[in-house]
Protein backbone atom coordinates (compact mmCIF):
# COMPACT_ATOMS: atom_id res chain seq x y z
CA UNK A 1 0.00 0.00 0.00
CA UNK A 2 1.46 3.08 -0.87
CA UNK A 3 2.22 6.14 1.92
CA UNK A 4 -0.87 8.22 2.63
CA UNK A 5 0.60 11.84 1.66
CA UNK A 6 -0.88 14.59 3.58
CA UNK A 7 -3.87 15.40 1.45
CA UNK A 8 -5.18 12.26 2.61
CA UNK A 9 -4.39 12.55 5.96
CA UNK A 10 -6.75 15.84 5.68
CA UNK A 11 -9.54 14.04 4.05
CA UNK A 12 -9.60 11.24 6.82
CA UNK A 13 -9.46 13.62 9.41
CA UNK A 14 -11.69 15.78 8.60
CA UNK A 15 -15.03 16.20 10.63
CA UNK A 16 -18.39 17.71 9.41
CA UNK A 17 -19.00 21.05 11.48
CA UNK A 18 -15.72 20.52 13.35
CA UNK A 19 -13.67 23.42 14.46
CA UNK A 20 -10.12 21.40 15.41
CA UNK A 21 -9.36 18.84 12.79
CA UNK A 22 -6.05 18.06 10.77
CA UNK A 23 -4.26 20.37 8.67
CA UNK A 24 -2.60 19.39 5.53
CA UNK A 25 0.54 18.61 7.17
CA UNK A 26 2.11 14.61 6.96
CA UNK A 27 2.05 13.52 10.73
CA UNK A 28 -0.50 11.19 12.42
CA UNK A 29 -4.07 11.20 12.05
CA UNK A 30 -5.74 13.62 15.62
CA UNK A 31 -9.49 13.38 16.79
CA UNK A 32 -11.15 16.21 15.90
CA UNK A 33 -13.15 18.68 18.00
CA UNK A 34 -16.11 19.42 16.78
CA UNK A 35 -18.21 23.00 16.28
CA UNK A 36 -20.68 21.62 18.89
CA UNK A 37 -17.91 21.54 21.43
CA UNK A 38 -17.05 17.75 21.18
CA UNK A 39 -16.75 16.72 24.78
CA UNK A 40 -14.74 13.83 24.30
CA UNK A 41 -11.30 17.03 23.68
CA UNK A 42 -13.12 19.81 25.53
CA UNK A 43 -13.62 17.60 28.67
CA UNK A 44 -10.57 15.47 28.22
CA UNK A 45 -8.25 15.75 31.02
CA UNK A 46 -4.88 16.88 28.78
CA UNK A 47 -5.30 18.41 25.39
CA UNK A 48 -3.14 19.26 22.74
CA UNK A 49 -4.04 22.12 19.88
CA UNK A 50 -2.18 23.53 17.05
CA UNK A 51 -3.37 26.54 14.90
CA UNK A 52 -1.86 26.92 11.18
CA UNK A 53 -4.18 30.56 10.91
CA UNK A 54 -1.83 33.35 10.84
CA UNK A 55 -4.24 35.31 11.71
CA UNK A 56 -3.69 37.01 15.33
CA UNK A 57 -7.23 38.00 16.03
CA UNK A 58 -8.35 34.73 15.37
CA UNK A 59 -5.60 32.80 17.33
CA UNK A 60 -6.16 35.24 20.59
CA UNK A 61 -9.95 34.27 20.16
CA UNK A 62 -9.86 30.72 20.07
CA UNK A 63 -7.23 30.74 22.63
CA UNK A 64 -9.60 32.82 25.07
CA UNK A 65 -12.56 29.87 23.79
CA UNK A 66 -10.37 27.68 25.07
CA UNK A 67 -9.57 29.24 28.35
CA UNK A 68 -13.91 29.66 28.77
CA UNK A 69 -14.68 26.42 27.84
CA UNK A 70 -12.22 23.79 28.05
CA UNK A 71 -12.62 21.46 31.45
CA UNK A 72 -12.14 23.60 34.57
CA UNK A 73 -9.56 20.75 35.73
CA UNK A 74 -8.07 19.90 32.36
CA UNK A 75 -4.75 21.06 30.97
CA UNK A 76 -4.24 22.65 27.67
CA UNK A 77 -1.53 23.07 25.09
CA UNK A 78 -2.20 25.50 22.50
CA UNK A 79 0.50 26.65 19.79
CA UNK A 80 0.07 28.78 16.58
CA UNK A 81 2.27 31.63 14.86
CA UNK A 82 1.00 35.24 13.97
CA UNK A 83 1.40 37.12 10.84
CA UNK A 84 3.37 40.44 11.46
CA UNK A 85 1.66 42.53 14.51
CA UNK A 86 2.65 44.30 17.51
CA UNK A 87 0.55 43.20 20.54
CA UNK A 88 0.08 45.16 23.52
CA UNK A 89 -1.20 43.80 26.91
CA UNK A 90 -4.62 44.48 28.00
CA UNK A 91 -4.20 47.91 30.30
CA UNK A 92 -1.32 49.14 28.12
CA UNK A 93 -1.34 52.82 26.37
CA UNK A 94 -0.64 52.06 22.66
CA UNK A 95 0.53 55.52 22.33
CA UNK A 96 3.06 55.35 24.06
CA UNK A 97 4.61 52.03 23.48
CA UNK A 98 3.98 51.73 19.07
CA UNK A 99 5.65 54.06 17.06
CA UNK A 100 2.05 54.12 15.06
CA UNK A 101 3.29 56.17 12.23
CA UNK A 102 6.05 53.68 11.98
CA UNK A 103 3.72 50.42 12.44
CA UNK A 104 1.29 52.19 9.60
CA UNK A 105 4.35 52.11 6.91
CA UNK A 106 4.71 48.46 7.26
CA UNK A 107 7.67 46.49 6.86
CA UNK A 108 9.73 45.69 4.03
CA UNK A 109 10.06 41.87 3.49
CA UNK A 110 14.01 40.57 3.77
CA UNK A 111 15.10 40.51 -0.13
CA UNK A 112 15.19 37.22 -1.55
CA UNK A 113 18.67 35.63 -2.20
CA UNK A 114 19.78 36.02 -5.38
CA UNK A 115 18.69 38.80 -7.12
CA UNK A 116 16.25 40.85 -4.93
CA UNK A 117 14.07 43.64 -6.32
CA UNK A 118 14.61 46.65 -5.65
CA UNK A 119 13.62 48.36 -2.20
CA UNK A 120 10.79 50.43 -4.55
CA UNK A 121 9.11 47.63 -6.35
CA UNK A 122 8.98 45.29 -2.39
CA UNK A 123 5.68 45.81 -1.26
CA UNK A 124 5.52 46.90 2.81
CA UNK A 125 4.10 43.78 4.75
CA UNK A 126 1.17 45.31 7.09
CA UNK A 127 1.65 45.50 10.69
CA UNK A 128 -1.37 44.69 12.59
CA UNK A 129 -1.90 46.43 16.23
CA UNK A 130 -3.70 43.82 18.70
CA UNK A 131 -4.39 44.27 22.31
CA UNK A 132 -4.32 40.89 23.72
CA UNK A 133 -7.02 40.27 27.18
CA UNK A 134 -4.12 39.33 29.26
CA UNK A 135 -1.81 41.62 30.78
CA UNK A 136 2.09 42.34 30.47
CA UNK A 137 4.10 44.19 27.72
CA UNK A 138 4.40 44.57 24.21
CA UNK A 139 5.79 41.93 21.76
CA UNK A 140 6.30 41.87 18.01
CA UNK A 141 5.04 38.74 16.60
CA UNK A 142 5.99 37.09 13.24
CA UNK A 143 6.26 33.98 11.37
CA UNK A 144 9.36 33.16 12.94
CA UNK A 145 8.14 33.91 16.52
CA UNK A 146 5.86 30.95 17.73
CA UNK A 147 3.70 31.48 20.32
CA UNK A 148 2.88 29.24 23.10
CA UNK A 149 -0.30 28.86 25.70
CA UNK A 150 -0.62 26.68 28.69
CA UNK A 151 -4.22 26.78 30.03
CA UNK A 152 -5.10 24.83 33.68
CA UNK A 153 -6.61 24.50 37.06
CA UNK A 154 -5.75 28.03 39.19
CA UNK A 155 -4.54 25.54 41.81
CA UNK A 156 -1.59 23.95 39.66
CA UNK A 157 -0.83 27.64 38.08
CA UNK A 158 2.73 29.26 38.79
CA UNK A 159 4.76 32.01 36.68
CA UNK A 160 7.50 29.36 35.96
CA UNK A 161 6.23 26.19 35.93
CA UNK A 162 5.75 26.56 31.68
CA UNK A 163 8.14 28.98 31.16
CA UNK A 164 10.51 26.01 32.10
CA UNK A 165 8.84 23.30 30.28
CA UNK A 166 9.81 25.77 27.07
CA UNK A 167 13.47 26.39 28.41
CA UNK A 168 13.85 22.32 28.53
CA UNK A 169 12.69 22.09 25.34
CA UNK A 170 14.96 24.30 23.60
CA UNK A 171 17.92 23.12 25.83
CA UNK A 172 16.63 19.80 24.14
CA UNK A 173 16.96 21.41 20.73
CA UNK A 174 20.68 22.44 21.37
CA UNK A 175 19.97 25.55 22.76
CA UNK A 176 22.60 25.18 25.96
CA UNK A 177 22.23 28.68 27.33
CA UNK A 178 17.84 28.64 28.08
CA UNK A 179 16.71 29.75 31.37
CA UNK A 180 13.81 31.36 33.25
CA UNK A 181 15.00 34.50 34.76
CA UNK A 182 13.86 36.38 37.70
CA UNK A 183 11.23 38.06 35.58
CA UNK A 184 9.78 34.57 34.25
CA UNK A 185 11.18 35.57 30.69
CA UNK A 186 13.27 32.89 28.73
CA UNK A 187 16.68 34.31 28.10
CA UNK A 188 19.95 32.73 26.76
CA UNK A 189 23.26 33.39 28.35
CA UNK A 190 25.82 33.91 25.40
CA UNK A 191 29.36 34.02 26.19
CA UNK A 192 31.49 36.01 23.97
CA UNK A 193 35.63 35.17 24.26
CA UNK A 194 37.60 38.51 24.16
CA UNK A 195 42.06 38.43 24.15
CA UNK A 196 41.49 39.52 27.89
CA UNK A 197 37.92 38.24 29.20
CA UNK A 198 34.73 36.23 28.79
CA UNK A 199 31.67 38.35 28.71
CA UNK A 200 28.39 36.81 29.05
CA UNK A 201 25.76 38.82 27.43
CA UNK A 202 22.04 37.72 28.54
CA UNK A 203 19.67 38.11 25.25
CA UNK A 204 15.54 37.86 25.68
CA UNK A 205 14.07 35.01 23.91
CA UNK A 206 10.71 34.56 25.07
CA UNK A 207 8.37 36.59 27.29
CA UNK A 208 5.22 35.66 29.29
CA UNK A 209 1.56 37.33 30.39
CA UNK A 210 -1.14 35.96 31.97
CA UNK A 211 -4.83 36.10 32.62
CA UNK A 212 -6.14 34.63 35.81
CA UNK A 213 -9.95 33.74 36.18
CA UNK A 214 -11.95 32.01 39.34
CA UNK A 215 -12.35 28.30 37.42
CA UNK A 216 -8.66 28.91 34.20
CA UNK A 217 -5.66 30.54 34.71
CA UNK A 218 -3.85 31.04 31.29
CA UNK A 219 -0.06 31.50 30.58
CA UNK A 220 0.96 32.09 27.22
CA UNK A 221 4.34 32.98 25.34
CA UNK A 222 6.47 34.03 22.80
CA UNK A 223 9.34 32.24 21.58
CA UNK A 224 11.75 34.02 18.65
CA UNK A 225 13.20 31.13 16.54
CA UNK A 226 14.11 32.96 13.70
CA UNK A 227 12.41 36.30 13.01
CA UNK A 228 13.77 37.99 10.12
CA UNK A 229 12.50 41.41 11.27
CA UNK A 230 14.79 41.61 14.37
CA UNK A 231 16.10 44.65 13.74
CA UNK A 232 12.89 46.64 13.18
CA UNK A 233 11.67 45.50 16.30
CA UNK A 234 13.17 48.07 17.97
CA UNK A 235 11.79 51.06 15.94
CA UNK A 236 8.42 49.62 15.93
CA UNK A 237 8.17 49.25 19.58
CA UNK A 238 9.56 53.24 20.64
CA UNK A 239 7.21 56.27 20.65
CA UNK A 240 8.24 59.33 19.95
CA UNK A 241 5.44 60.67 22.50
CA UNK A 242 7.40 58.47 25.12
CA UNK A 243 8.99 61.20 26.88
CA UNK A 244 5.58 64.01 26.98
CA UNK A 245 2.96 61.26 28.56
CA UNK A 246 2.75 60.07 31.78
CA UNK A 247 0.49 56.82 31.69
CA UNK A 248 -1.56 54.92 34.44
CA UNK A 249 -1.28 51.67 32.70
CA UNK A 250 1.56 48.84 32.41
CA UNK A 251 4.78 49.92 30.50
CA UNK A 252 7.29 47.31 28.99
CA UNK A 253 10.34 46.65 29.94
CA UNK A 254 13.25 46.61 27.62
CA UNK A 255 15.52 44.10 26.71
CA UNK A 256 18.19 42.98 24.29
CA UNK A 257 16.32 40.08 21.84
CA UNK A 258 18.22 37.01 19.29
CA UNK A 259 16.70 34.39 17.89
CA UNK A 260 17.57 31.01 18.69
CA UNK A 261 18.07 29.71 15.33
CA UNK A 262 15.44 26.96 15.85
CA UNK A 263 12.98 25.87 12.95
CA UNK A 264 9.08 25.89 13.57
CA UNK A 265 8.58 22.44 13.41
CA UNK A 266 11.34 21.05 15.32
CA UNK A 267 10.27 23.71 18.34
CA UNK A 268 6.78 22.45 17.96
CA UNK A 269 7.51 19.21 18.13
CA UNK A 270 9.94 19.40 21.45
CA UNK A 271 7.06 21.75 23.57
CA UNK A 272 4.70 18.74 22.71
CA UNK A 273 6.93 16.19 23.79
CA UNK A 274 7.58 17.98 27.21
CA UNK A 275 4.14 18.89 27.46
CA UNK A 276 3.13 15.28 27.08
CA UNK A 277 5.68 14.03 29.76
CA UNK A 278 4.83 16.36 32.28
CA UNK A 279 0.95 15.80 32.17
CA UNK A 280 1.08 12.10 30.37
CA UNK A 281 -1.24 13.12 27.33
CA UNK A 282 -3.05 10.32 25.32
CA UNK A 283 -1.78 9.55 21.99
CA UNK A 284 -5.23 11.48 20.48
CA UNK A 285 -5.64 14.10 22.69
CA UNK A 286 -4.31 16.02 20.02
CA UNK A 287 -5.90 18.39 17.49
CA UNK A 288 -5.69 20.87 14.08
CA UNK A 289 -7.38 24.03 13.97
CA UNK A 290 -10.16 24.14 11.19
CA UNK A 291 -9.86 27.55 10.54
CA UNK A 292 -13.13 28.23 8.55
CA UNK A 293 -14.97 26.10 10.93
CA UNK A 294 -13.64 28.36 14.00
CA UNK A 295 -14.59 31.62 12.01
CA UNK A 296 -17.85 30.27 12.13
CA UNK A 297 -18.65 29.65 15.15
CA UNK A 298 -20.27 32.81 16.90
CA UNK A 299 -18.73 32.89 19.87
CA UNK A 300 -15.22 32.70 18.49
CA UNK A 301 -16.38 35.32 15.45
CA UNK A 302 -17.36 38.22 18.31
CA UNK A 303 -14.44 37.62 19.98
CA UNK A 304 -12.53 38.42 16.33
CA UNK A 305 -14.63 41.52 15.44
CA UNK A 306 -14.19 42.25 19.08
CA UNK A 307 -10.84 42.39 19.17
CA UNK A 308 -10.26 43.96 15.74
CA UNK A 309 -12.69 47.37 17.11
CA UNK A 310 -10.95 50.48 17.11
CA UNK A 311 -13.11 50.83 20.49
CA UNK A 312 -10.91 48.00 21.90
CA UNK A 313 -7.42 48.48 20.66
CA UNK A 314 -7.49 52.39 21.40
CA UNK A 315 -10.65 53.14 24.06
CA UNK A 316 -9.77 50.10 26.46
CA UNK A 317 -6.74 52.78 27.23
CA UNK A 318 -5.90 53.37 31.21
CA UNK A 319 -6.00 57.30 31.35
CA UNK A 320 -2.81 59.26 30.69
CA UNK A 321 -1.36 62.99 30.25
CA UNK A 322 0.43 64.32 27.31
CA UNK A 323 1.96 67.68 28.13
CA UNK A 324 4.91 69.41 26.14
CA UNK A 325 6.67 70.87 28.60
CA UNK A 326 7.25 69.98 32.69
CA UNK A 327 3.71 69.35 35.30
CA UNK A 328 3.60 69.43 38.54
CA UNK A 329 2.42 66.08 38.17
CA UNK A 330 5.04 65.03 35.71
CA UNK A 331 8.00 67.43 36.19
CA UNK A 332 10.21 64.81 33.78
CA UNK A 333 12.35 67.42 31.54
CA UNK A 334 11.14 67.25 27.80
CA UNK A 335 12.90 67.29 24.87
CA UNK A 336 13.23 70.19 23.18
CA UNK A 337 10.26 70.95 20.39
CA UNK A 338 11.27 70.90 16.85
CA UNK A 339 12.63 74.96 15.75
CA UNK A 340 9.96 75.18 13.72
CA UNK A 341 6.96 75.31 16.35
CA UNK A 342 6.62 78.49 18.02
CA UNK A 343 8.72 78.95 21.25
CA UNK A 344 5.52 80.22 23.07
CA UNK A 345 3.57 76.50 22.27
CA UNK A 346 1.94 74.99 25.03
CA UNK A 347 -0.12 71.68 24.86
CA UNK A 348 -1.45 69.31 27.86
CA UNK A 349 -4.08 66.64 27.31
CA UNK A 350 -6.09 64.38 29.27
CA UNK A 351 -6.66 61.05 28.23
CA UNK A 352 -9.28 58.59 28.91
CA UNK A 353 -10.37 55.74 27.30
CA UNK A 354 -9.29 57.18 24.26
CA UNK A 355 -11.66 60.62 24.78
CA UNK A 356 -9.53 63.95 25.48
CA UNK A 357 -11.09 65.12 28.94
CA UNK A 358 -9.24 68.50 29.41
CA UNK A 359 -7.24 70.62 26.98
CA UNK A 360 -5.08 73.14 27.24
CA UNK A 361 -3.32 74.68 24.14
CA UNK A 362 -1.40 77.70 23.80
CA UNK A 363 0.49 80.03 21.72
CA UNK A 364 -1.16 79.31 18.61
CA UNK A 365 -1.30 82.45 15.92
CA UNK A 366 -4.60 83.55 16.54
CA UNK A 367 -6.25 86.51 14.38
CA UNK A 368 -7.88 87.64 17.55
CA UNK A 369 -6.43 86.33 21.02
CA UNK A 370 -10.07 85.40 22.55
CA UNK A 371 -10.65 82.61 19.94
CA UNK A 372 -8.02 80.79 22.32
CA UNK A 373 -9.98 79.17 24.78
CA UNK A 374 -12.11 77.82 22.35
CA UNK A 375 -9.84 75.43 20.53
CA UNK A 376 -9.01 74.17 24.17
CA UNK A 377 -12.93 73.63 24.68
CA UNK A 378 -13.44 72.18 21.55
CA UNK A 379 -10.99 69.36 21.91
CA UNK A 380 -12.23 67.89 24.60
CA UNK A 381 -14.49 64.82 24.25
CA UNK A 382 -13.01 63.90 21.27
CA UNK A 383 -11.48 60.46 20.29
CA UNK A 384 -7.50 60.59 20.09
CA UNK A 385 -7.69 57.69 17.50
CA UNK A 386 -10.51 59.44 15.08
CA UNK A 387 -8.41 62.25 14.71
CA UNK A 388 -6.87 61.98 11.28
CA UNK A 389 -4.69 64.99 11.14
CA UNK A 390 -4.29 67.71 13.69
CA UNK A 391 -3.53 70.77 11.40
CA UNK A 392 -7.47 70.14 10.27
CA UNK A 393 -8.52 69.45 14.19
CA UNK A 394 -6.89 72.50 15.10
CA UNK A 395 -8.15 74.51 12.48
CA UNK A 396 -11.98 73.08 13.19
CA UNK A 397 -11.49 73.97 16.64
CA UNK A 398 -10.54 77.95 15.98
CA UNK A 399 -13.57 80.19 16.00
CA UNK A 400 -11.34 82.33 13.98
CA UNK A 401 -8.39 82.35 11.60
CA UNK A 402 -5.47 80.47 12.73
CA UNK A 403 -1.47 81.40 11.52
CA UNK A 404 0.67 78.54 10.14
CA UNK A 405 -0.89 76.04 11.75
CA UNK A 406 1.30 73.24 9.43
CA UNK A 407 4.37 72.98 12.36
CA UNK A 408 2.41 72.19 14.94
CA UNK A 409 0.14 70.44 13.45
CA UNK A 410 2.48 68.11 11.85
CA UNK A 411 4.36 67.43 14.90
CA UNK A 412 1.27 66.73 17.27
CA UNK A 413 0.39 64.39 14.21
CA UNK A 414 4.00 62.48 14.57
CA UNK A 415 3.31 62.04 17.97
CA UNK A 416 0.06 60.25 17.96
CA UNK A 417 0.73 58.20 14.62
CA UNK A 418 -1.48 60.31 12.12
CA UNK A 419 0.04 60.06 8.66
CA UNK A 420 -2.58 61.63 6.47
Amino acid sequence: MPPIRASKVLALCQTPGSVYSAVPQPRPCHRAFTQNHDPAMLKRSVQIYHSASTDPYLNLSIEHHLLQRSAPESYVLFLYANRPCVVIGRNQNPWLEVNLCQLSQGLLPPPSPGSPPPPHRRRPQVVDLVRRRSGGGTVFHDGGNLNWSVICPPAAFDRDRHAEMVARALRGLGVGGARVNERHDIVVDDAATTTTATAVKTFKVSGSAYKLTRLRSLHHGTCLLSSPNLAHVSALLRSPAEPFIKARGVESVRSAIRNVGVGNGKFVAAVVREFRAMYDCAADAEADVDEDAARGMPEIARGVEELKSLEWIYNQTPQFTFSTHPTEDDPRPRPPLPETIPSQFRCHLTIRHGEIQDAAIAGLDYADDADAPYVSQNLVKQHLNRIVDWREALLLASPGQLGDIGPVGGWLNGMFGKTP
